[in-house]
């Protein structure tokens, strides 16, 4: 009786061209490109005519937006203040969570502190690909974290795991690079096999409205390890941040389906585990502000809240050439764009000069606002004028010099107040909006930035725009 050949269970596709090629090939015939073939699961169940024709009796129809119900999703804390805020109120029940960062920066003592506290009240798995379970265990008892219904899984099978989740409401994949499907004869981390495994971890919790925490490497450029495909398929995603040496970490929300998508949150690295941080002065406001040239402070809107971070320059005269910029927290092109309008509108040469710039506490700024607390360090560290350490500054600059309307200008106001500030510097058409605030804090407004130049006593040349 002659042996029967096994049907292939995956292919490899050229991600260029689309190329098939039964097995792994370094170069792709079709296009010639090097490593762009990647392993797919080949579909090979056609359905039945008669599978077909149920099927369409039972397809959902579409209905008209009056008839569509309003889900409520359930939310469960998870014990840690700030997570839950990142999250947008805490974890919604049946959710996909991606916790990305760099290795050692804190994401399976955070998950573990959030499963031992989940576990007081609910049943919950974490599945440790890398580590032991012993290993976890030790981790807990230095964290001082207890509980009967948290249950620890070593296993880097996908199938296996799979046997493991029922009956259970959370479950913390640590990591989805380490784990891998029999479906793939491809070895784990590899594209292909990310990308089956977090599919296949969707629908499994969209089926039994499981909970998972998924966390997930970064490469060298700080992007999540594997297709991006992996990110899209998440209800969540976060990214873990902060250096290996600080004890200040954030949180950053990149993706939420459920919250604010530009959620920031901020934590400590202690001896017992991951704390939240309420106070952001000691964070993103240095003690010695106001003493050196070169500093300014503004309120930065973070998703939901409000944060005043300090943006500190450094201009030294270069011995080059080409002048060199650097910025940290801040998009390059602004800092170019803002310092060719210092230049041209107010006057202040950068040409031969050498700058660097840096937002406090490794947080990054991106809103327009903050371009005028950009304006008013550069010209502070090129004028050599330190800059009032109870002032703080609002707007965005265009490139005629005017300062442009924000948005949320109450809400900065109100951040300044609570921090301790006694003068604020904003665009002139926010003034009627923060009227009601100037029996408590003097308000400046600026249509241009000589203007705010002007008022902070930095030094101008003749010609510029007032």
């Amino acid at each position: 009786m002659p042996k029967q050949i096994k049907a292939p269970t995956s292919q490899f596709v050229c991600s260029t061209c689309g190329y098939v090629a039964p097995k792994w090939l370094g170069k792709c015939p079709d296009c010639g490109n090097f490593n762009t073939m990647q392993e797919e699961l080949v579909r090979t169940e056609q359905p039945t005519p008669t599978a077909r024709v149920g099927v369409s009796q039972m397809k959902t129809r579409a209905l008209p937006l009056s008839q569509i119900g309003f889900a409520k999703y359930e939310r469960v804390k998870s014990g840690i203040s700030e997570f839950d805020t990142v999250l947008g109120g805490g974890i919604v029940r049946g959710s996909l969570v991606l916790l990305g960062g760099d290795p050692g920066i804190g994401k399976s003592t955070l998950l573990t502190q959030v499963s031992a506290h989940l576990a007081s009240t609910h049943k919950v798995l974490y599945v440790s690909a890398e580590e032991s379970c012993s290993q976890v265990k030790m981790r807990c008892e230095r964290l001082g974290l207890n509980s009967d219904n948290l249950l620890l899984l070593n296993e880097t099978c996908l199938e296996d795991i799979e046997t493991e989740v029922d009956g259970c409401e959370f479950v913390v994949i640590d990591s989805v690079q380490a784990i891998y499907t029999e479906s793939l004869s491809s070895a784990a981390g590899s594209v292909g096999q990310v990308r089956e495994c977090a599919a296949k971890l969707m629908r499994l919790a969209k089926s039994k409205n499981v909970t998972f925490f998924i966390i997930g490497h970064v490469t060298k450029e700080g992007a999540l390890a594997g297709p991006k495909v992996l990110e899209h398929i998440m209800d969540t995603v976060l990214y873990f941040e902060g250096e290996p040496q600080d004890n200040f970490k954030l949180l950053r929300a990149v993706k939420n389906r459920f919250g604010s998508a530009q959620e920031v949150g901020v934590f400590e690295m202690t001896d017992s585990g991951v704390k939240s941080v309420s106070d952001y002065s000691a964070l993103f406001l240095s003690e010695t502000r106001g003493l050196a040239a070169g500093s300014a402070v503004t309120p930065s809107e973070s998703g939901n809240r409000c944060m005043s971070v300090e943006i500190q320059t450094l201009i030294s005269r270069t011995p080059f050439g080409a002048p060199r910029r650097l910025s940290l927290g801040v998009d390059y092109n602004k800092l170019v764009v803002l310092i060719a309008v210092l230049e041209k509108r107010c006057g202040i040469p950068f040409y031969n000069a050498d700058v660097y710039i840096n937002a406090m506490g490794g947080i990054k700024l991106g809103e327009p606002s903050v371009d005028l607390a950009i304006c008013a360090a550069l010209a502070s560290a090129a004028t050599d004028t330190p800059i009032d350490k109870y002032t703080a500054l609002f707007g965005e600059v265009g490139l005629t010099g005017e300062i442009r309307p924000v948005t949320y200008a109450e809400k900065r106001v109100n951040e300044c107040i609570k921090t301790g500030f006694k003068r604020v510097i904003l665009p002139a058409k926010n003034l009627k909006a923060c009227a009601k605030y100037a029996d408590k804090i003097e308000l400046v407004p600026v249509q241009y930035v000589g203007q705010m130049l002007k008022t902070l006593n930095l030094k101008q040349n003749k010609g510029e725009t007032e």
